[in-house]
């Protein structure tokens, strides 16, 4: 089978949309299939990896992202899909790619779009008036173009289930569990974070507005007035990462910027006490799984999904949520530094992440593409 997956917002210092690529592009190939990606760069170049072929495309720097890039010219896009040939087309970006479906469609090309973001939560963050009517046209149109709308979460797939989309399907992501584990806590690297501190609270994403890393900083402060002797670990690069510094002067607050040696990244998670993921409007959240995965609660915004997979309704739950202010996130990091009072917290976490291996994933994508079907023709064409 050949599959094309085309993506905005990719690149060097991209994360969720990146892992998720490779992921599933090492994951078709194992599988003997073709697997080709098409994202933006500073100009046209195709190379070979593992994890397929990449094909990145001309595009255009979008102003105040911190360096994401959208395709310049989705004609190109088209023309390049008529020589690929794709039995298969995969979309990571609802808006400035979504008339590729409709394109694809004509085609007899089965197409899927992946929904990353709420929109509803997208328009809730920066309007102070409802656009509901807006975001149901949208979400109607987007599924009108593709073969299937793919959300991870409940809380991603809610905005279409509220228009009734007949042709939603839900995809948990995964996480690498032979690269994340709680066996790579450092206690001498973790003493090298602490800096003389106690508790080390780690804050790994993006730094943009609708992610809200500056409540990390809040509830850091709130802590140290309660006389909790923590340090704060950002990891991670975006448009706010000056705004952040200023803001956290004085503070013991360590930035990381980007780090692209995964095995570094999980050692950092596997090594701090609480994993911070403040974003109120998260429809997954990979490093907060990546985090439990590396045997580490997580303390999560309660208006995201990140709820979905802490086990929060359990006796034993792995993390815990709280609202958006660093007074409610304070109490909730209290609440999860009690937790690890047991020593058992740390064994939990990685066995919740278990429940969410990329093999789950890379599964529900094949056969959503027909994977069994096509292997039977071919059986019968033989």
């Amino acid at each position: 089978m050949k599959i094309v997956h085309i993506a905005n917002f990719y690149g060097p210092k991209s994360g969720g949309i990146k892992t998720t690529l490779h992921q599933l592009g090492t994951g078709y190939v194992n599988r003997g299939h073709t697997f080709t990606y098409i994202v933006p760069g500073r100009g046209f170049f195709c190379e070979e990896s593992s994890s397929g072929t990449k094909i990145t495309m001309p595009s255009i720097e979008i102003p105040f992202s911190g360096g994401y890039r959208i395709i310049r010219n989705n004609r190109d896009v088209k023309k390049l899909l008529i020589m690929l040939k794709p039995d298969v087309l995969e979309i990571s970006d609802r808006f400035t790619l979504s008339k590729i479906g409709e394109w694809a469609g004509k085609r007899n090309i089965a197409s899927v779009v992946f929904s990353h973001e709420t929109l509803s939560g997208l328009a809730k963050n920066y309007f102070p008036f409802s656009l509901k009517r807006i975001v149901d046209w949208h979400n109607q149109r987007l599924s009108s173009r593709f073969k299937h709308v793919i959300t991870t979460t409940e809380f991603a797939a809610k905005e279409f289930e509220d228009i009734k989309t007949t042709n939603l399907v839900r995809v948990p992501l995964g996480v690498d569990l032979d690269k994340f584990s709680p066996f790579l806590r450092n206690e001498s690297f973790r003493s090298d974070l602490l800096k003389g501190a106690e508790v080390l609270l780690v804050h790994c994403g993006r730094m943009s507005r609708e992610k809200h890393p500056a409540r990390s900083i809040d509830a850091l402060k709130i802590l140290l007035e309660r006389g909790i002797n923590a340090r704060l670990i950002y990891v991670g690069i975006g448009p706010m990462y000056s705004e952040l510094r200023e803001k956290s002067k004085k503070l013991p607050v360590t930035f990381l910027g980007y780090i692209a040696d995964r095995e570094r990244l999980a050692e950092i998670l596997a090594s701090a006490d609480v994993s911070l993921a403040p974003g109120p409007i998260e429809t997954f959240c990979l490093a907060a799984l990546e985090s439990l995965a590396a045997g580490t609660p997580v303390v999560a915004s309660n208006t995201s999904a990140v709820g979905e997979f802490l086990l929060l309704d359990s006796v034993e739950p792995v993390g815990a949520v709280a609202g958006n202010t660093g007074h409610e996130f304070a109490n909730a990091i209290e609440k999860v530094l009690e937790m690890r009072r047991d020593s058992t917290l740390s064994a939990r976490c990685f066995h919740q992440a278990e429940n969410f291996p990329w093999s789950a994933t890379l599964s529900l994508m094949l056969k959503l593409h027909g994977e069994s079907a096509l292997a039977k023709r071919k059986l019968r064409a033989a």
